[in-house]
């Protein structure tokens, strides 16, 4: 291995690590991912690129710029199907999934989950299969299916347990908890967490904060106080260990104690914690917390008797929950702003690359197009052949009558050739080389089976009614076809030679007919070195 090889497995083991992160900093992280895009520039990797920018959309949707990760998500999608890479697809939608939960968009939320994990194949990490269809999980409970959840939850508890990795197993049960409580099935919830704990002890593994987050709320129902307070404080000194979470990981954390203290009667405590929220939300602009903050300082007041200050922060937050929905409203119509200006773009860059591989006249492909996808076709398929098809005489249709009806008959003829190629080889295109001249590739077609067909074809157009164009003209075609067979490589440029030569033969045999073969006896003649052999 050289150096510019291992300087790529180096970078795509520090991607894996930072794509495979259960807890992270977003910031930190987003940094990271803009290093390795620097990286994989300098290496000229461009699925290390993509790769890269994919970290950086997901870290910008985690520090809330979601309408920012909307933006950069189609470009990395559409590399990603264009280069059939399952892998970063999957990722992809993922994110996309999370893009939309953060819209409130369940449903969308949930067909992106879906393909998350559909795409799934063995170039995916265990991280992936495990975490995948956790997040599957997650969005049908944010859907209410909770029935379909549950068994989602079950078939990756057991996957995260047969491949040994009880730190993510963790994660699952936690998110399971979560939703269970979310949807107030607060007994059920509890047996989750039972087992996550049991699990932690068993594999002498630290919950991490948002598990001691979720624990705690759950003994906030069950009226168990003074632990609810416990399992706060816990995840607080948890998250100032350096653990890493998202931006509204403490301010979180912080508003859960104060409830737990007020509930405690503790009242002084939990004024103490829901400031500390408060500037939390204040300093890092976290609009959905600061509101149940202020709903909580109205229940504060309340708790202590301060009725009059408890009605100043109810109106307080609800100017302020009015606020926050117009402001998600704002936010949500600059997500789908953007996500529509880059899919608008995406199909406007669609119809433009569509359109730079369609001749203009015919609607044909055109000479582009067959440089592209005549090598897959010869390497895909064992028996291939292609045919160069030329209008006979065709100077005399444009001398004799006009341009015009000159190109009507191309339209015709393409017409003609294009359907008839659809019966006899539906997986092959025809496509407009130049001029009066066109080429046919028919996959799955050796030779001699071709040649029957494509003299059928020569048939037809002579024999179709070209007297309202023509007005007496013979309209013709003389062919030359080739397969691997009669040529000395299996390569396009051979193919295309070797049928050359024979369209040559044709044309100083009589024209109006097919030829195929090797025809030695004029090796380095071609069509193309007769000037007037139309």
């Amino acid at each position: 291995m050289n150096g510019r090889e291992s300087d790529a497995e180096r970078l795509h083991a520090a991607l894996t690590e930072l794509e495979d992160q259960y807890l992270w900093d977003a910031d930190s992280s987003y940094d990271a991912a803009l290093t390795y895009e620097r990286q994989a520039h300098a290496l000229g990797d461009q699925r290390l690129i993509t790769r890269a920018r994919l970290c950086q959309a997901n870290m910008l949707m985690r520090k809330g710029d979601v309408a920012a990760a909307a933006k950069q998500i189609w470009s990395i999608h559409r590399w990603a199907a264009d280069h059939g890479d399952n892998c970063v697809q999957a990722r992809t939608h993922l994110v996309w999934s999370n893009i939309h939960r953060h819209l409130g968009d369940a449903a969308q939320c949930l067909e992106h989950a879906v393909l998350a994990v559909e795409l799934l194949d063995d170039t995916a990490t265990a991280y992936m299969h495990v975490w995948h269809r956790t997040k599957l999980a997650d969005a049908l409970g944010l859907a209410g299916s909770m029935d379909a959840a549950r068994a989602r939850y079950r078939q990756t508890e057991e996957l995260a347990a047969e491949t040994g990795q009880a730190h993510l197993l963790l994660g699952v049960l936690n998110n399971q908890a979560y939703t269970e409580h979310a949807a107030g099935e607060n007994k059920r919830a509890q047996e989750v967490t039972d087992r996550m704990q049991l699990l932690a002890r068993q594999h002498n593994l630290e919950l991490d904060p948002a598990a001691f987050d979720t624990i705690g709320s759950i003994e906030i129902e069950n009226g168990n106080y003074p632990e609810a307070e416990r399992l706060f404080l816990e995840a607080v000194r948890r998250h100032r260990l350096g653990k890493y979470e998202d931006a509204d990981a403490l301010a979180e954390y912080m508003l859960s104690l104060a409830s737990a203290q007020r509930f405690l009667g503790a009242t002084d405590r939990a004024q103490a914690s829901l400031d500390e929220s408060r500037e939390l939300c204040v300093d890092r602009n976290l609009g959905d917390v600061l509101v149940r903050v202020h709903q909580e300082q109205a229940e504060l007041h309340a708790a202590r008797g301060e009725f009059a200050e408890a009605f100043a922060a109810h109106k307080t937050f609800f100017a302020a929950h009015y606020a926050l929905h117009s402001s998600q409203r704002e936010a949500q119509a600059r997500t789908r702003q953007a996500m529509f200006e880059t899919t608008e773009a995406r199909q406007e860059a669609e119809r433009f690359r569509e359109q730079a591989r369609r001749d203009p006249l015919t609607g044909l492909h055109n000479r582009r197009y067959l440089d592209e996808q005549l090598p897959t076709l010869i390497e895909t398929y064992a028996e291939v052949t292609v045919a160069i098809v030329d209008l006979d005489h065709f100077k005399r249709v444009n001398d004799q009558l006009s341009h015009d009806i000159g190109d009507q008959v191309l339209i015709r003829v393409a017409a003609l050739l294009e359907t008839e190629l659809a019966a006899v080889a539906p997986d092959g295109f025809v496509a407009r080389m130049g001029g009066e001249e066109f080429l046919m590739a028919l996959p799955g077609l050796n030779t001699p089976t071709a040649a029957v067909h494509l003299d059928a074809i020569r048939a037809t157009i002579a024999a179709y009614d070209w007297s309202a164009l023509a007005h007496g003209l013979p309209i013709t075609v003389s062919i030359g076809l080739a397969g691997p067979a009669e040529c000395s490589t299996r390569t396009q440029a051979s193919l295309l030679s070797t049928a050359d030569r024979n369209l040559y033969v044709a044309k100083h045999a009589g024209r109006d007919r097919v030829v195929s073969g090797k025809h030695l006896d004029g090796p380095h003649r071609s069509y193309r070195d007769s000037a007037n052999a139309a």
